[in-house]
């Protein structure tokens, strides 16, 4: 059964830079994509960036596209998000997400993903 551990969150201040990490257990001889969304009291899970499982293809949202960036380290089996120059309307809480597959591909809808982390809380001042 997989488990996918966040950590990372947390409260920084307009224009700063914030680094989240999700671990994933059980998943040490499987292949798959992994993604990051967040979320907001009363509003739809947004997607936030995606990487194939080899890494080589990454894809994000037009909000966050040249602030984020998303990694992984496959040895680890991580997924980390980078995210720079933040502003208050990147405060949400912060999903990462497992797509179990053969393919090497990247996805963009929650529906097309099988596991999610617990959410981490992501609070950026003005």
């Amino acid at each position: 059964q997989a488990q996918l551990h966040e950590s990372g969150g947390g409260l920084v201040q307009a224009g700063g830079s914030l680094s989240l990490s999700c671990a994933a257990s059980q998943l040490t001889f499987e292949h798959y994509a992994m993604g990051w969304f967040r979320q907001t009291p009363g509003k739809a899970r947004e997607f936030v960036a995606a990487i194939t499982w080899s890494g080589e293809g990454t894809m994000y949202a037009d909000s966050v596209k040249g602030r984020f960036n998303v990694s992984r380290d496959n040895a680890k089996n991580t997924v980390s998000l980078q995210m720079s120059n933040l502003g208050p309307e990147d405060t949400a809480v912060y999903y990462c997400a497992v797509r179990l597959g053969t393919d090497d591909y990247y996805y963009a809808g929650n529906y097309e993903y099988d596991h999610w982390g617990q959410g981490m809380q992501v609070t950026v001042s003005a």
